[in-house]
């Protein structure tokens, strides 16, 4: 799955001045009242064009609907993955540990999850673990196909996730297997057609992840041996990665815009029941570094507070896009060069509530925790109402 806490109510003044909300991944804690000199004026990129849609969530009421959450966590420091989860689990139905790495051999690279699979066990959420293809920084294609083709190693695969979700207490499994061949589709299906039954039969909730596709066509390394209507038939439920438009190697824009997710929504809900389908969300953004040049400096991942305590700092104007649905701005660092910075904030948020609201989706799945955005987890509980499962 490729790839916060206290934000200023100058938010509020925010959604307030231009119409609606602000920071979108993490609201949480009521936000402290902001000096005039703190205020943020919010106004649209396209002056006189109408609003795709009205998100204002102070000045709509909202009737709470039953919705699953996964937070998806990567505990790299113990200590700090603990620590958000305590802060954070209260609002989750699941804590999602990225992740588990398949060796090339069927056994499993460990993780430092001990600490926060106490606090997630404390906080009320049900522990999940992620099952990847991940190595040396990327997906791998070549480990997933040899698990796909060698029996024995498939099986012993097969036994080292059962072992593990036994001994350190998971209740729930993600499959997150990325930048698989293509013509390993079929290869795929049958892994997931053995792995699935047995980890259910063992009394264990059973999930995939999605790339974002629009059609069953759509092919290549990111989505051709992702098959919707399969997965959808075989797992509890899916989790559809509809972010990274806006990626920290590609040209600046909006990480999760609603007409892509949107387009994503009306093919997944056409093969698979909604009641199955988790909408993925993006607790950061990106600060790009202009000209954006292919193959230059990557944009660097900020969390909704930082981006807007950024904007604050350097005094500029956040501007909303109303066609994604995101907000923006751009400034000049130290040394004269121009950044452009893609967030999430509270209206963006509300799009995408609206999103699992009118889809009647099964839930929404954070990548990932750690990013600062209290506003989120405030929104979210007015919003809905979050579903522990055991």
């Amino acid at each position: 799955m490729k790839k916060g806490i206290i934000i200023m109510v100058f938010f509020f003044s925010l959604f307030l001045s231009a119409c609606g909300g602000n920071n979108q991944n993490e609201a949480k804690s009521p936000q402290e009242e902001a000096s005039p000199n703190q205020r943020l004026e919010q106004r649209e990129s396209e002056p006189g064009q109408p609003k795709i849609q009205d998100v204002n969530p102070s000045e709509t009421k909202h009737g709470k609907t039953q919705i699953e959450t996964i937070g998806f966590l990567e505990p790299i420091d113990e200590k700090k993955a603990a620590e958000e989860v305590k802060n954070v689990g209260k609002h989750l139905s699941y804590v999602a540990f990225f992740s588990y790495r398949v060796k090339e051999d069927g056994s499993l690279h460990p993780i430092k999850d001990e600490a926060a699979l106490e606090q997630t066990r404390k906080s009320g959420a049900t522990p999940m673990m992620v099952l990847t293809n991940f190595t040396e920084g990327n997906f791998s294609a070549d480990i997933a196909h040899k698990i796909f083709t060698d029996k024995a190693t498939s099986k012993k695969l097969i036994q080292s996730v059962l072992d593990t979700m036994k001994s350190k207490g998971y209740k729930a499994l993600n499959i997150d297997f990325e930048h698989i061949r293509a013509e390993d589709r079929e290869l795929y299906n049958g892994f997931l057609e053995t792995i699935l039954p047995k980890v259910r039969d063992a009394g264990y909730t059973v999930s995939t992840a999605l790339a974002p596709k629009t059609s069953d066509e759509q092919s290549g390394p990111w989505h051709g041996a992702h098959d919707y209507k399969r997965h959808g038939e075989l797992a509890d439920f899916v989790v559809l990665m509809t972010y990274e438009w806006g990626w920290s190697g590609g040209p600046p824009r909006a990480v999760s815009p609603i007409p892509e997710v949107r387009e994503v929504l009306d093919y997944a809900t056409s093969v698979i029941p909604s009641e199955k389908i988790v909408m993925g969300a993006p607790l950061y953004g990106y600060d790009w570094t202009l000209p954006y040049k292919k193959g230059g400096e990557f944009a660097k991942r900020v969390s909704p507070q930082e981006a807007a305590d950024l904007a604050v700092k350097e005094k500029v104007e956040v501007e909303f896009d109303n066609k994604s649905q995101a907000p923006h701005f751009n400034y000049k660092d130290d040394k004269g060069k121009e950044h452009e910075v893609w967030f999430e904030n509270e209206q963006s948020m509300q799009a995408k509530f609206n999103l699992a609201k009118d889809y009647k989706l099964r839930g929404i799945a954070y990548w990932v925790l750690g990013q600062e955005f209290p506003q989120n987890w405030t929104l979210l509980e007015d919003q809905f109402e979050i579903k522990k499962v055991k």
